[in-house]
């Protein structure tokens, strides 16, 4: 076993420098050291772990297999450091820095845009950068610490914590209902005008299931009004398009103030998951952590 007692751990800092300046001088002004220290400093670590990390000429500087190697592992223990010792940091005193999250348009809109400023009531020193999208956004690309996912999960390589339950139901403004009456069954339901949205695979197809267990396969077949967008779909509905396929937390305080009524609600509709997707880390930031936490207090799973 290697004893690590002999080598200088604060060398690799100094070296995971060096190969990410390009240069000794770059990486001297970088940590704020003389040139002839950098120097020092590369020839020490390779001579305390036995191995030519370096390729130095008059031209340029490169690394050997060996260095290449070193340096994803040595920049890989860096990191874990300091995820460590912000970890150990927050973990006594208030979230703070900035937290970027990305969400569904109308998730971030509806749940979790007030959510996060409720988080920022609590910890002043926290600072938001919402991204909402309803495409898929590369966490890594583009920055994200937590983004919101609703439904089924892809692989992504990503931690993902479960954090709630997706439902949906049916509804339908009082003035359709006027117009077309109540349907009593699942089976009234195909013929009826209704309202998709069209990012949804099989937009106009559902099962219903009872308490007793019985399920009903629904196909609807009169779309009077197709959208891409769920704020879209449920003007629709408030408007009295049609009856209308929606998540619980976008239509229930509409059913609550009786701008839309929720029909068979003997019946439900099949439920999914909510997760929050983080990038693979040994550390969670707190400030993540936080807003997984009160994500989960949100959604009252």
């Amino acid at each position: 076993m290697i004893d690590l007692s002999a080598i200088n751990l604060n060398r690799l800092t100094t070296f995971v420098a060096v190969v990410e300046a390009g240069s000794l001088t770059a990486a001297a002004e970088r940590l704020g050291l003389a040139k002839s220290m950098v120097s020092k400093h590369m020839q020490l670590l390779e001579q305390e772990i036995g191995v030519g990390l370096l390729l130095r000429s008059t031209r340029k500087l490169s690394l050997t297999e060996a260095g290449r190697d070193f340096y994803e592992a040595s920049r890989q223990l860096l990191q874990s450091a300091t995820q460590a010792i912000e970890q150990a940091r927050t973990g006594r005193h208030s979230p703070q820095g900035t937290l970027r999250v990305a969400s569904p348009i109308d998730y971030g809109v509806l749940v979790v845009a007030p959510l996060l400023s409720a988080l920022r009531a609590q910890h002043p020193a926290l600072k938001v950068d919402l991204v909402c999208a309803d495409h898929r956004i590369d966490l890594i690309a583009e920055g994200i610490d937590v983004a919101v996912r609703l439904g089924k999960l892809g692989d992504s390589g990503h931690q993902a914590n479960r954090v709630g339950t997706l439902r949906r139901w049916l509804v339908a403004s009082p003035a359709f209902i006027a117009q077309h009456g109540t349907p009593a069954t699942p089976q009234e339901l195909a013929q009826l005008p209704a309202i998709a949205l069209t990012v949804v695979a099989q937009s106009n197809f559902f099962t219903l299931e009872n308490a007793a267990g019985a399920t009903h396969e629904v196909r609807l077949q009169n779309i009077v009004f197709s959208t891409n967008t769920a704020y879209a779909s449920r003007a629709a509905a408030l408007a009295g398009d049609g009856l209308l396929r929606a998540t619980t937390f976008s239509v229930q305080d509409d059913v609550a103030a009786g701008r839309l009524v929720r029909l068979l609600p003997e019946w439900s509709l099949s439920e999914s998951d909510i997760h929050a997707l983080y990038p693979a880390t040994s550390h969670l930031p707190q400030k993540v952590r936080v807003f997984i936490d009160a994500l989960k207090a949100a959604t009252g799973d």
